[in-house]
C-alpha cells in the first residue's frame, strides 16, 4: 500500500519505519526540517523493543509531494491536527482512508471536520514511550498494543483491512466497536502520567515510586474514570489506580510526551489531556479538582517558559 504519514515525531517515526520494513510504499511528512533532510540522506533509524533498523522511505515537508495514497495516517499532536487535515486534501482519492492517532480528546473528530466522516478511522496507541534522539533517529521503551475503531459505527471490514495492514508490520493490533472505549481507556493513563511527570520532571517508574507524586498520578485516574463511566462509557476495568500502575510498569523508563514537548521548548497538549477532565466532568456533574489544578500549573509553567501566550 501507499501510506502518508503526517506527523513523524517519536511515536509517528515508529509507524513509518515499521510499515516501510513490511514492503509498504511510505511517504514520511514532517515540519522538522533536519529530520527531512536526515530520512532523506541516511534514512530514518528507529531503535527499542522492536529492534534497531534504518529504513529507506520517502520523507518531505509538503504533504503534496506524496500524491494519492490509499492510507493517510494523521499522527501529529492534537492541536495541530486541523492544519495537517487540512494538507492531507490532495492525498485523497475516493478510496482513501484516513487513520487518526493522537493522545486526549479531540484529534479524530478535527479531522472529520476537514476530510468528512465517511474515511475516517481512530488509532489509540500505548505503551510505547517513544522519543526521539536526533533527526532521523527514534526510539522506544514499549511495545504495546494499537487499537483501532471505525469514528463511527461498529468493526468494519476496511478497519480488519487496516488492522491486517498493522499486524503485518510486526504491532499488536485490536479492533472495537466501541470508539469511545478506546479513547478513555488511553486518556485514563495519559491522565495519570503525563502532567505528574512533566510538573516534577521525572520519568514514570520515579512517579510511581514516589509516594506523593503518585498520590497525585493515582487521583488523576481515579477523576477521568469517573468522568467516562458517568458518560456511559464501557471500559474493561474496575480498577483504575492499578490499570494506570500497570500500564506505567510496562514502560518504566519513558517520559510522557508532555515532558518530552517541555524539555524540547514546546507547547503541549495539555488542553487535550489532563485540561479536558474537568470540563468533560463538569458536562456531566463530575468534578476533577486535581486535573483541573495540574492543568492551570501545567500551562502557568509554559507561560513561564514562552511557550503560550
Amino acid at each position: 500500500m501507499k501510506i502518508a504519514i503526517l506527523g513523524t515525531g517519536a511515536m509517528g517515526s515508529v509507524y513509518a519505519a515499521l510499515l516501510a520494513s513490511a514492503g509498504h510504499e511510505v511517504w514520511a511528512i514532517d515540519a522538522w526540517p533536519e529530520h527531512v533532510d536526515a530520512m532523506r540522506a541516511h534514512g530514518l533509524r528507529v531503535e527499542g523493543a522492536s529492534g534497531d533498523r534504518v529504513v529507506r522511505l520517502n520523507a518531505s515537508m509538503r504533504a503534496a509531494d506524496a500524491g494519492v495514497c490509499d492510507l493517510v495516517i494523521i499522527a501529529t499532536k492534537v492541536m495541530h491536527v486541523p492544519q495537517a487535515a487540512e494538507s492531507a486534501l490532495p492525498l485523497l482519492g475516493p478510496q482513501t482512508l484516513v487513520l487518526s492517532i493522537q493522545n486526549g480528546l479531540g484529534g479524530p473528530d478535527a479531522a472529520a471536520r476537514v476530510l468528512g466522516t465517511e474515511r475516517m478511522l481512530v488509532g489509540v496507541v500505548g505503551g510505547f514511550g517513544a522519543s526521539m534522539r536526533g533527526p532521523g533517529h527514534a526510539h522506544h521503551n514499549g511495545w504495546e498494543l494499537v487499537r483501532l475503531g471505525e469514528l463511527r459505527g461498529p468493526v468494519s471490514e476496511r478497519l480488519r483491512g487496516v488492522e491486517a495492514l498493522w499486524a503485518g508490520a510486526g504491532f499488536k493490533v485490536k479492533c472495537f466497536d466501541d470508539i469511545q472505549q478506546l479513547v478513555w481507556e488511553k486518556l485514563i493513563c495519559n491522565v495519570a502520567f503525563s502532567a505528574t511527570c512533566t510538573l516534577t520532571e521525572r520519568r514514570i517508574i520515579e512517579v510511581i515510586e514516589d509516594a506523593d507524586a503518585w498520590k497525585v498520578s493515582a487521583a488523576c485516574a481515579a477523576e477521568a474514570y469517573a468522568v467516562a463511566r458517568a458518560a456511559g462509557v464501557h471500559l474493561d476495568f474496575s480498577d483504575p489506580v492499578t490499570y494506570v500502575r500497570e500500564f506505567g510498569l510496562k514502560i518504566p523508563q519513558a517520559r510522557p510526551s508532555m515532558l518530552l514537548d517541555h524539555m524540547a521548548g514546546r507547547a503541549s497538549e495539555i488542553d487535550a489531556i489532563n485540561g479536558a477532565i474537568g470540563p468533560a466532568g463538569a458536562a456531566l456533574g463530575v468534578a476533577a479538582p486535581v486535573n483541573d489544578a495540574l492543568g492551570n500549573l501545567v500551562r502557568a509553567k509554559e507561560r513561564r517558559l514562552g511557550l503560550r501566550p
